[in-house]
């Protein structure tokens, strides 16, 4: 006991505790108020899902790791078949790009929209616009582990 009359362990616990909440309510509130209140923020995608319908799932067993890419295809230019073994969010910077899902159909991505592409759904992305198209490509995934993987068309 100290002189007080608390006991000293107890006031350090008291006093983390109120700490923790105050850090909590500073990074809860602080958030969405610079959002709101800040003019030219633009939500580009809020998803749990890819555009397949699979939940997101990150990567473990080893570092994280972030990679970004630039991806530029002329007209008519593909990507080829593939999956991603981590989760990809792409956003089309210029032109238009033609996503085939297989079974799951295609989709036509803009300039400046968004996606949680698909993990592991085979498609092939193509430059179906009179223009190059480029996509900024994010990977979410894990030191030695590939972005992409080749894969055969699925049946349709």
């Amino acid at each position: 006991m100290c002189k007080s009359g608390i006991n000293p362990k107890w006031r350090m616990q008291v006093s983390l505790r109120l700490i923790v909440c105050l850090l909590l309510a500073l990074v809860t509130t602080s958030g969405p108020v610079v959002a709101q209140s800040s003019p030219g923020i633009r939500t580009i995608l809020s998803s749990e899902s890819t555009v397949a319908g699979e939940p997101i799932r990150y990567p473990s067993g080893a570092a994280a790791q972030i990679t970004a890419l630039e991806i530029t295809l002329q007209p008519g230019e593909q990507t080829g078949w593939h999956t991603h073994p981590v989760p990809l969010f792409g956003y089309i910077l210029e032109g238009e790009l033609t996503v085939d899902y297989g079974p799951k159909g295609a989709r036509v991505y803009l300039k400046g929209e968004g996606l949680a592409e698909a993990m592991n759904e085979p498609h092939n992305g193509r430059n179906t616009g009179p223009n190059p198209v480029k996509i900024l490509a994010v990977f979410i995934g894990m030191e030695g582990l590939h972005d992409s993987t080749p894969a055969s068309p699925p049946p349709r």
